[in-house]
């Protein structure tokens, strides 16, 4: 039996001091208390492009321009219930101030750090790509 596959977009935000955003899973969500990189589930007809320009603003309110989206990796990972391909972007400009806008925790923290926040299983072999790129 083939587990359903499902498309999650992520964004690795990266601010002038070389940190990157993560966001805690909240209370209630499935894997709560994990950090994540900010995005989510691709909708019927949507380029991961615009998933995370739509979640960006949605989560974090900010505003993102597709040309500040850059593709850096992927993340394939196979759930009791799904499997999750998701992949990952990168992007230094945006508009706006980063809130938690869905009452999740943010932090900003230095690539070398990320491995001390509990992550998601498929989010956890995205970090060394982020440590060398940065």
């Amino acid at each position: 039996m083939s587990a359903k596959v499902v498309l999650v977009a992520a964004c690795a935000l990266i601010d002038a001091d070389g940190r990157i955003l993560i966001a805690e899973r909240p209370a209630g969500k499935t894997m709560a208390g994990l950090w994540e990189f900010p995005g989510g589930k691709v909708e019927t007809g949507e380029r991961p492009e615009e998933t995370l320009i739509r979640e960006l603003e949605e989560e974090l309110g900010i505003v993102v321009k597709e040309a500040c989206l850059a593709p850096l990796t992927f993340a394939s990972h196979t759930y009791p219930d799904f499997h999750l391909l998701m992949p990952l972007y990168v992007c230094r400009r945006w508009d706006g101030t980063v809130t938690a806008k869905e009452g999740q925790g943010l932090a900003w923290v230095r690539p070398n750090r990320l491995r001390e926040y509990p992550m998601p299983p498929a989010d956890v072999p995205l970090v060394s790509h982020l440590t060398t790129l940065l």
